[in-house]
């Protein structure tokens, strides 16, 4: 139970509740174990009653009636403290569920992009969903079944002890050979309950992708193929359940076959010493009472080991997440605005999933204010340097200076505050046009939503939808075309009013002239902001203060427009190819 071990915390965060749990246990099966010596007494009455020892009918109705009334009693109140510990034990492990999920939830946040190259959307989700529902099991249920088998184990063995030491041996007999069944099981459980956990989360990836590529897949008619392969999978994954359910299925069984043999040896070696009158027929049915008081707590370590092992493998998926450390690291000085500029010196980047040398050597500075324009063909790292700016990765070599500090020293909370950042592929969420707007600028007022609105271009195709902008999208914005996903990202980005803005190639989807007139607005709202335009273009990089070229990496050309084109090299053959291709 290692891994369990981190769990450790929350049944201290919750002591006073489990606490409380145990006690009401307690309290509830003291009272339950009370009811068979009532029994016991009733059955020796009426047996005394029957055998002549007792001739007054009335104090036998009495007694009983009174006996019957003290059960009735006991049962009521062994309820009742079973619903109290219910409400605490219960209640608190969905606490810790909660706890749990949002300790997992803010842990995906703080990772870095490489871990989610590493991990498959369906694997993540199917930790802080199906593999916490495991946890909570062993915090709930086996938790509470655990008390209860152990209270009423321990007080119902001792009553019988007391009552007759060497019946209760006789009867006890075979729970050691159920002891050493349940440590083999729970082993055998463990193994397959982890392998179980690891299709199921095969299976969510699997079906993850297909519901997020289902155009790819209707284009290419392969709906028949992917099926077959998802049955394939589903076929495997039931094959593992069964195996693993195989297992647990032994358990009860086994329980009622070693329960019954107690019955058994209670009614011989009892029947034996009744007839040799060292104890009471009363006896006997107590005995037996308590042998099937056990039958429950018995048969539920089978269950409580089952869930105990499918937690214990679940919570080891989780520490594998839980246990890894952001590649980008905080620091520890807080940034409130860009002062003075941006330096990349002696910059290179390469990324650890791929081994891609992404930048080499890369030098250059951008001044507050200035818009600088990164161009090249596709791979050439142009969205690499962006991420290096937001610290969405960190450099190989090198280092990145804004206000004259290593980017690295800076609060990534404080510095991500001051960019507004537009990717490559925009992500829209199934939300309000309103809401994905606002994601920028929580406390945007209507008038400023509309006005960031317009300034992208977009607040005529969002004034011609049914609702406005209160228009829900559909996931990741699938309901909009490409180009109008793209003008409301730079809404979003425009609401927010950073010092840095960045767009990596965020016109690729719409057409010239609304490019130049998003282009116009841009350079009216970056007239004091630092701005970074990656891009494919001519036209959106002409205007800009700096133009650096980038070829696998390196930095082949860098000047102006205007120096740019009295250069032989990449920019001005760029210029050429697309100012042809618009006269056509």
């Amino acid at each position: 139970m290692k891994a369990l071990q981190f769990l450790n915390k929350y049944f201290y965060k919750y002591r006073y509740r489990l606490i409380a749990g145990v006690i009401i246990s307690i309290l509830s099966r003291y009272l339950a174990v009370k009811v068979p010596e009532i029994v016991k007494n009733s059955i020796n009455i009426a047996d005394d009653f029957r055998n002549g020892i007792i001739t007054d009918t009335s104090i036998v109705k009495s007694e009983l009636l009174q006996n019957i009334a003290l059960i009735l009693g006991l049962a009521i109140l062994s309820g009742f403290f079973t619903f109290l510990m219910r409400q605490t034990i219960i209640v608190t492990s969905r606490l810790i569920e909660f706890d749990l999920k949002n300790e997992i939830f803010l842990q995906y946040e703080r990772l870095s992009l490489n871990f989610y190259k590493k991990n498959r959307t369906g694997d993540l989700m199917n930790r802080i969903s199906e593999d916490v529902g495991k946890v909570r099991m062993y915090f709930g249920p086996a938790v509470m079944y655990t008390i209860n088998m152990l209270v009423l184990f321990s007080v119902a063995v001792f009553k019988m002890v007391q009552i007759d030491i060497k019946l209760t041996l006789y009867t006890l007999l075979p729970f050691p050979l159920l002891s050493l069944s349940i440590f083999i099981l729970s082993k055998i459980i463990h193994k397959r309950s982890t392998i179980v956990q690891e299709y199921l989360s095969k299976l969510t990836t699997a079906g993850q992708e297909v519901f997020s590529g289902i155009n790819v897949i209707k284009s290419y008619n392969t709906e028949f193929q992917i099926a077959q392969d998802f049955e394939e999978l589903s076929n495997q994954s039931k094959e593992k359940n069964i195996h693993l359910y195989k297992a647990q299925a032994l358990f009860f069984p086994m329980m009622i076959l070693l329960i019954g043999i107690s019955n058994l040896i209670v009614l011989y070696i009892g029947g034996m010493q009744y007839i040799n009158g060292f104890i009471t027929i009363g006896t006997i049915a107590e005995f037996i009472m308590y042998v099937n008081m056990l039958t429950w707590p018995v048969a539920i370590v089978g269950w409580v080991t089952s869930t105990i092992q499918q937690a214990e493998a679940s919570q080891k998926r989780i520490n594998e997440f839980l246990e890894q450390t952001p590649e980008i690291s905080d620091g520890n000085q807080p940034i409130q605005d860009l002062q003075n500029s941006i330096e990349f010196k002696n910059v290179s980047l390469t990324y650890d999933d791929t081994h891609i040398i992404a930048l080499k050597n890369i030098n250059f500075t951008v001044q507050k204010g200035e818009t600088i324009a990164i161009l090249g063909k596709t791979g050439s790292g142009k969205s690499s340097i962006l991420n290096l700016v937001s610290r969405l990765y960190d450099t190989s070599e090198g280092n990145v200076f804004m206000n004259d500090k290593n980017i690295k020293q800076y609060e990534l909370s404080n510095l991500r505050n001051i960019i507004g950042f537009v990717p490559q592929d925009p992500f829209l969420f199934s939300d309000s046009i309103e809401n994905n707007i606002k994601f920028g600028a929580e406390n945007a007022t209507e008038e400023e939503i509309k006005t960031a609105a317009k300034d992208a271009v977009i607040h005529d195709n969002i004034s011609e939808f049914n609702h406005g902008y209160q228009t829900v999208l559909g996931e990741r914005g699938i309901t909009v075309s490409g180009g109008q996903k793209q003008r409301i990202s730079i809404a979003r980005a425009i609401i927010k009013n950073p010092d840095i803005l960045i767009f990596d190639d965020c016109l690729s989807a719409v057409d010239t002239e609304t490019e130049e007139q998003i282009l116009k607005n841009l350079k009216k709202i970056s007239k004091d902001k630092t701005t970074f335009i990656v891009s494919h273009r001519v036209s959106s990089a002409k205007n800009a203060d700096k133009i650096i070229i980038l070829e696998e990496g390196r930095i082949i050309q860098q000047g102006t427009h205007i120096e740019l084109l009295h250069q032989k090299g990449y920019y001005k053959e760029l210029y050429k190819q697309q100012l042809l291709e618009k006269e056509n």
